[in-house]
């Protein structure tokens, strides 16, 4: 008596599920939250457009509210284009099967220094016990300088500047209310003037690491990976990534260029394994 009830029921399940199904089936494009998501419209919406054209699948850019909104996405394997840095590219290679397609050309490097008066931090274990002042963890400069000290029990004590960048980074050093400071070694180079260089010295330079890199989800086709490969270095990809590529890799840069898989293997130690960060 209740079959005709039961099988009307099931093929609604079913039609719920194939509607519910398919709007989930979008392909994400994420980044690091490091603007707000007007900026982060902007300067990704373009982009998701383009792959969407591209690609013949929905592409949309998901803005992270916040770094630990954006870890819990990255963990739970959520997007599928994804832009930053090194080791977010690396733990993905490793734990999430993603491949890395394209790069920003050069590489990224990272001071730590002091103030040149005081006398009493010369070299990076003088630091133990201190304060660094750097970007919020798990930004990759202050992941480098934790690296340095994989003793817990022996570290500095990291003063997270949760806004501005390097640049706040910088004037909250100059202000004395840390001891010393990690920048990106083109910061410290290219935007802090010749005065502010001669009061420093540098207590550690990182060894370079490959730069900041597109990746995408296993759920992409070879077809489509290579078709985003071709766009973005030497097709109308070049024009729509031009902001991203201006922003991330200076002046000089003026695309991307074709990663290699094996530049991004061990750039996850920098996030496993510490107290702070991943």
């Amino acid at each position: 008596m209740h079959e005709p009830y039961l099988y009307t029921y099931k093929a609604a399940f079913v039609l719920t599920l194939l509607i519910f199904g398919n709007a989930q089936a979008d392909l994400i494009l994420a980044a690091p939250p490091r603007e707000s998501l007007e900026a982060g419209n902007k300067l990704y919406g373009p982009l998701a457009k383009h792959l969407t054209e591209l690609l013949g699948e929905k592409v949309t850019y998901a803005h992270p509210d916040n770094w630990l909104h954006y870890q819990r996405e990255l963990r739970n394997d959520v997007y599928d284009v994804v832009f930053d840095g090194p080791h977010f590219v690396s733990w993905r290679i490793k734990h999430l099967k993603h491949s890395v397609l394209v790069k920003l050309p050069g590489t990224l490097e990272f001071y730590i220094i002091a103030k040149k008066a005081n006398n009493r931090i010369n070299k990076l274990k003088d630091l133990i016990g201190k304060k660094i002042c750097g970007v919020s963890p798990p930004n990759l400069g202050t992941m480098t300088v934790i690296e340095q000290f994989r003793n817990p029990v022996r570290q500095p004590d990291i003063l997270p500047v949760r806004e501005g960048g390097f640049g706040q980074v910088a004037k909250v050093f100059s202000s004395g209310a840390c001891d010393a400071a990690v920048l990106r070694s083109n910061f410290y180079n290219k935007k802090l003037t010749d005065e502010a260089r001669a009061s420093t010295k540098k207590l550690f330079s990182s060894t370079p690491l490959p730069n900041q890199a597109i990746s995408v989800s296993s759920r992409l086709t070879i077809e489509n990976k290579n078709k985003i490969v071709q766009s973005l270095t030497d097709g109308e990809g070049l024009e729509i990534t031009r902001d991203i590529v201006k922003r991330f890799g200076g002046k000089k840069a003026n695309s991307f260029i074709v990663a290699n898989q094996k530049e991004y293997m061990k750039q996850v130690d920098l996030l496993e394994g510490v107290v702070f960060g991943w």
